[in-house]
């Protein structure tokens, strides 16, 4: 199959599982054109093609911490704003459509508009990978009313729909897009399961001057992702271990007032870095304000075998079972009373890690979703393609 990969932006979580996607269909000897307004940041064996945009405010989902003013959330703009961009996305897609078998539109968003557009004026199939952050916002009544009927024309006549929980496709999706059941395709994040394993740890520990007993805490340190609330859950489990945070956002010196001596900030981290410090932490802690859509965080807890203690909510109980980790009422003393049980419990804590890594291999190996992905592709491409 010849497949072209549109995104908004490069992303973070949702940028890296499209570039996943894409290394493992290249694996399988497919064509893929990776197409993204960022050049020079696409994947080894694709076809980058760059998205021009005519401004250099870059159109996102959730503004990253350090961005400032060179990007600005679609669900904000005027119509004539967001518009703007369209012809952009469209341009660079019509470079290639007629060597594409399918195109998968990466947000519920402009890209969406412009893969329905190129796609339906070439009669070419599409799906769209439907990002719980690109949909959330019209749920809280973002984005412009025109603009919205546009997007919400491409999910309708998408060919399918992929979804990364049943959440997302019933409390997201469903619940203002009429669209069939079985157009969706539930498809978890996948995790590279030897960059995430329990034995991927050397030399960490001394490279940040770790503590042998830590619990993690990844992420923006921005209010909505929670930092402040496992900052407050902690004193409950200060005692037994520190906690470590890695990312950074408007709300660090504050925390770090608050934390004192009882953890420490490492800011951002290289990637090679972050999977060994999720490998080697006793726990994973996450306490987001907005109920998680997956959260990739705890796929790769699992899979370093580090049970995880997080509020409940969300797509998070199809990642977190009672046998790998602990999910909590939304409250910081509930949340920090659990993780100072578990470090306790050395039976329940060493069950947990043997079985979240076990789950890793069995449900959130990128190799196994890879092929999942393919399958459900061919569907949609003439054979022979």
């Amino acid at each position: 199959m010849n497949i072209a990969i549109l995104l908004l932006n490069q992303g973070r979580g949702s940028g890296e599982v499209a570039r996943q996607h894409a290394r493992y269909l290249i694996s399988q000897r497919h064509q893929v054109y990776f197409v993204q307004p960022q050049s020079g940041s696409g994947v080894k064996g694709a076809i980058d093609i760059e998205v021009k945009l005519h401004t250099d405010i870059l159109p996102v989902h959730e503004n990253l911490p350090s961005a400032r003013k060179k990007q600005k959330a679609v669900s904000t703009m005027t119509f004539e704003e967001a518009t703007a961009y369209i012809p952009a996305y469209e341009n660079a897609l019509e470079q290639i459509i007629q060597e594409v078998d399918i195109v998968i539109g990466h947000h519920t968003n402009l890209s969406a508009i412009a893969t329905y557009n190129v796609c339906n004026r070439h009669s070419k199939p599409y799906v769209l990978f439907l990002h719980g952050t690109g949909i959330e916002p019209r749920h809280h009544g973002g984005y412009d009313d025109r603009l919205w009927n546009q997007i919400q024309t491409a999910i309708e006549n998408a060919n399918g729909h992929i979804v990364t929980t049943e959440y997302v496709r019933d409390y997201l999706v469903k619940n203002i897009v009429d669209i069939p059941a079985d157009r969706f395709f539930v498809l978890p994040c996948g995790i590279d399961l030897s960059e995430f394993h329990p034995d991927n740890t050397d030399g960490i520990l001394e490279k940040y001057s770790m503590p042998e007993t830590y619990v993690i805490c990844p992420g923006a340190l921005t209010f909505v992702k929670g930092p402040q609330n496992v900052v407050a859950a902690s004193a409950f489990f200060r005692d037994s271990a520190s906690t470590i945070f890695i990312g950074d956002g408007e709300m660090r010196t504050e925390l770090e007032t608050k934390l004192g001596e009882h953890g420490h900030f490492l800011g951002f981290v290289p990637a090679e870095d972050k999977a060994k410090l999720i490998n080697a932490a006793s726990l994973l802690v996450a306490a987001p304000e907005k109920k998680e859509h997956f959260g990739i965080i705890y796929a790769e807890a699992l899979a370093g075998g580090t049970p995880t203690v997080a509020y409940d909510g969300g797509g998070v109980s199809a990642i977190i079972t009672p046998e790998t980790g602990i999910l909590t009422e939304r409250n910081p003393e509930k949340l920090g009373k659990a993780v100072n049980n578990l470090l306790q419990n050395k039976e329940q804590y060493n069950s947990m890690r043997i079985k979240g890594r076990q789950r890793a291999e069995n449900h959130f190996s990128n190799i196994m979703l890879g092929a999942r992905l393919e399958e459900w592709l061919s569907q949609f491409v003439a054979p022979n393609s």
